[in-house]
């Protein structure tokens, strides 16, 4: 799973998810992209999931493109704690994901292949998601 090895600060706010993404939103590596259309969290462990899909279905052929990376801080308070004393533990890393960013990219495969495994990995993610070509 992706984890960042070491930050300057170890919690972060939640911040908002307003607006468009204004960079990583074209195909810049392969031939065929995934692209959000909504705002939205992705977890390591989601990225994860779609990375495999798309690799199990092309059975390791041609090249995947991760173009995302989960740089944000989750913290969450144990089970049956009272309220206050403090922000809970880091529990996981997300991705602030806005409409427009390219999570993934394909090359080397044919149109078929990379449009079918494309729609697998989006249904592991939890923002809406399209599937773009190179023009």
């Amino acid at each position: 799973m992706l984890v960042p090895r070491r930050a300057k600060y170890r919690k972060q706010h939640r911040g908002t998810m307003k607006g468009n993404a204004h960079a990583g939103t074209r195909i810049s590596f392969g031939e065929f992209g995934l692209s959000s259309m909504s705002t939205g969290w992705v977890t390591s462990r989601q990225i994860e999931a779609a990375r495999r899909a798309i690799t199990h279905f092309t059975q390791r052929g041609g090249r995947v493109w991760i173009r995302i990376f989960p740089d944000k801080p989750i913290t969450k308070k144990p089970a049956e704690t009272r309220m206050g004393s403090g922000k809970g533990d880091v529990y996981e890393y997300v991705v602030t994901i806005k409409p427009g960013r390219m999570l993934f990219e394909m090359g080397g495969v044919t149109k078929d292949i990379a449009f079918e495994a494309l729609r697998l990995a989006s249904h592991k993610l939890p923002v809406k998601t399209r599937i773009v070509e190179k023009r």
